[in-house]
C-alpha cells in the first residue's frame, strides 16, 4: 500500500470518528436546550451515565432533579435496554398509582423477573388473584388477637433477654460496636419467632455469624445487580453460574434450604399428632389450615407457597424497623433536644405506674401507645429517611398522570419516597428540618396523608404490619434510650448505601454509657 493510500484511510477514519464526535456532541446540546428540567439524557446511554455519575449520592441526585423538574421527569435508559418511563414525588401521582388507577400500575414484569429466584411468587413479587389470596391470609393471621398478643410478647422477650443483655456487655467493654448491625440481628430473630416460630439466634454478645442470615443478606443484595445490569447481560450470566450470579444461586440454596426444613418439621409435628396449640406464629397457623383443607396431605405446590409466604414474611418485618431505629439514634445525636424530650415523656409515664421506681419492667402497650412525642419522633426520622427510598410500578396500558405526565405502555415509573420528604411542595419551608412537632396537635399525635407520606405504602397495598411496627420500634427506642446514652464514635462517617432499604453504608459505630452514669458526669461538670 502507498503512502497516499495509508494517509487517505487514516484521514477516513479520522473523519469516521470526528463526525460521530459531531453528532454526539450536537445531541448532548440539543438534549440541553430541550430538556431543561429534568436529568442529562445522554445518547446511547440515556440517564444510566448520570446514574454512575451520581453513584455516591443517588437520592439526593434524584431529589435535586425532582426540584428542578417540578416533582416529575421523564428518563431513558440504554439503548439496548429499552427502558423508558418516569420518576415523580407528586402525591397527586403516586395517589393515582396506588388508587386511583391502581390495576394499571402492578409490581410488572420487570421487579418480578429479577426476584423471582429469591421471592417466587410471594406477597411482594406478585399481583392480581395470586396477591390478593396471599393478603387475605396475611391480614386474617396477622389481625388475630392470638398473634397479636403473641408478637407483642416476642417483641419483650428478645428485648429483655437479647438486646438488654448486648447493650449491658458493650457498656461494661466501652467498646464502639456497630448499632445497626445489632439491631439487624434483633428484628430478625423478632420476626422469625413471631412469624415463623424458629429463634434463628443471631443476636448475642458474641454476634455470632449465623449461615442463614447471611445466605439472606447476599440474596438480596445480589438480587439488586438484576435491577443495574441489562437482562442480556445477567440472564446469560444465570445460565452460565458465572459471577454474582452464581453467589446468588448459592445464597438462594441456603436461604430456602433452611426454610424448607423448619416447614417440614413442622409438618411432620402434625402427621405425628404433636400437639402445636402452644405454638402462635403464623407459620404453623397457616399449615394447619392447609393441612385441615387437604386432609393432612400436603404436595410440593403447597409446600412452595409456605416457603415464598416465609421469605416474602422476613424482606417485610426484618430490616424496615431495624434501619429506621438506627436513623432515630443517629438523627437524636444531632438534635438532642428531642432526645431529652423522648427521655422526658417516657419517665413521665413510669411515675404512672403503681411502683413508679420500678424501671426494670419493659413496657405494655398502653404505655407505648401513650408514647406520643416518641411516635411523633419515630414518623419524623422515617419522612426523612424512609426504610424503603425508592419503589416501582410498571404501567400496563397508556396513561396521563393528573399533573399532564404522559406515561407509555410499559414504562416503568419510580416514586421517591426520599424525595418526597424533602420537597417544600409537600411538606412546606421547613421540609428538611427534623421537626417532631409536625406530628403533634392538641397533645395528640396526627397521621398524614398516606400518599404524602408513603413510608408504608399506601391504597390496597398499604403495609399489613404497620401497627406491629411502631410498636416494635418504640419499644426498642424507648428501652434503650431510657437506660443508656448512646454517642456515635467521633469522625465515623454516616451516608445510605443505594440498595432496596436505606442502610447506613458504613454501619452505626457507637459507643454507649448507662444513662445513670452520664447523668452523674453531667451534674459534676454543672457543680
Amino acid at each position: 500500500m502507498s503512502l497516499i493510500e495509508r494517509v487517505y484511510n487514516h484521514l477516513s477514519i479520522f473523519d469516521i470518528s470526528l463526525a460521530f464526535l459531531g453528532m454526539f456532541v450536537f445531541c448532548c446540546l440539543r438534549e440541553k436546550l430541550t430538556n431543561k428540567h429534568g436529568p442529562m439524557l445522554w445518547p446511547v446511554f440515556g440517564i444510566t451515565l448520570e446514574f454512575f455519575f451520581h453513584k455516591n449520592d443517588v437520592y439526593g441526585w434524584v431529589t435535586k432533579s425532582l426540584k428542578k423538574s417540578r416533582n416529575t421527569f421523564l428518563y431513558r435508559g440504554f439503548w439496548l435496554d429499552g427502558s423508558h418511563g418516569a420518576v415523580t414525588c407528586a402525591p397527586e401521582n403516586v395517589e393515582y398509582m396506588l388508587k386511583t388507577n391502581f390495576k394499571n400500575f402492578p409490581k410488572g414484569t420487570f421487579f418480578k423477573d429479577r426476584f423471582s429466584d429469591l421471592l417466587e411468587d410471594g406477597i411482594f413479587n406478585t399481583d392480581n388473584k395470586s396477591w390478593k389470596e396471599q393478603r387475605r391470609i396475611f391480614i386474617t393471621e396477622m389481625h388475630s388477637t392470638r398473634f397479636m398478643e403473641h408478637s407483642f410478647q416476642t417483641i419483650q422477650d428478645v428485648v429483655s433477654k437479647k438486646l438488654l443483655n448486648v447493650m449491658e456487655c458493650f457498656a461494661r467493654s466501652q467498646e464502639a460496636f456497630d448499632l445497626q448491625d445489632v439491631l439487624l440481628r434483633l428484628t430478625f430473630d423478632i420476626i422469625c419467632i413471631a412469624g415463623l416460630g424458629e429463634d434463628p439466634e443471631t443476636l448475642a454478645p458474641d454476634l455470632p455469624q449465623v449461615p442463614f442470615a447471611k445466605a439472606f443478606d447476599e440474596a438480596t443484595e445480589s438480587t439488586l445487580f438484576r435491577f443495574m445490569i441489562p437482562p442480556f447481560i445477567w440472564k446469560p450470566m444465570k445460565f452460565l453460574d458465572l459471577g454474582y450470579e452464581k453467589s446468588l444461586r448459592k445464597a438462594i440454596d441456603v436461604v430456602h434450604g433452611f426454610v424448607n426444613k423448619m416447614i417440614m418439621d413442622r409438618i411432620c409435628m402434625l402427621k405425628e399428632k404433636k400437639t402445636l396449640d402452644s405454638r402462635f406464629d403464623v407459620l404453623t397457623r397457616i399449615i394447619q389450615i392447609e393441612s385441615n383443607k387437604k386432609g393432612n396431605e400436603i404436595g410440593p405446590s403447597t409446600i412452595s407457597f409456605f416457603r415464598q409466604f416465609c421469605t416474602s414474611f422476613i424482606l417485610a418485618g426484618r430490616d424496615t424497623s431495624s434501619v429506621a431505629i438506627s436513623w432515630l439514634f443517629w438523627v437524636i445525636q444531632r438534635h438532642p433536644q428531642v432526645e431529652n424530650k423522648i427521655i422526658h415523656e417516657i419517665r413521665e409515664i413510669l411515675k404512672q405506674r403503681d411502683d413508679p421506681s420500678d424501671s426494670s419492667s419493659l413496657f405494655t402497650v398502653r404505655e407505648l401507645n401513650n408514647m406520643v412525642y416518641l411516635q411523633a419522633a419515630i414518623s419524623e426520622t422515617l419522612r426523612l429517611y424512609p426504610p424503603i427510598p425508592m419503589e416501582m410500578k410498571q404501567a400496563i396500558e397508556d396513561d396521563m398522570f393528573p399533573d399532564g405526565t404522559f406515561i407509555k405502555k410499559g414504562s416503568r415509573v419510580y416514586f421517591s419516597i426520599y424525595a418526597m420528604g424533602r420537597m417544600e411542595s409537600v411538606w412546606g419551608k421547613d421540609c428538611e428540618m427534623f421537626r417532631p412537632e409536625r406530628w403533634i396537635q392538641a397533645g395528640k399525635f396526627v397521621s398524614d396523608d398516606q400518599f404524602k407520606y408513603v413510608v408504608f405504602n399506601a391504597g390496597p397495598r398499604l403495609c399489613i404490619g404497620k401497627t406491629f411496627a411502631y410498636l416494635q420500634m418504640k419499644m426498642i427506642a424507648a428501652s434503650v434510650l431510657l437506660r443508656y446514652s448512646i454517642k456515635v464514635a467521633q469522625d465515623h462517617v454516616v451516608v445510605p448505601r443505594v440498595t432496596t432499604n436505606l442502610y447506613m453504608k458504613y454501619g452505626l459505630k457507637v459507643t454507649i454509657t448507662p444513662r445513670s452514669l452520664e447523668e452523674k458526669k453531667l451534674e459534676s461538670c454543672s457543680m
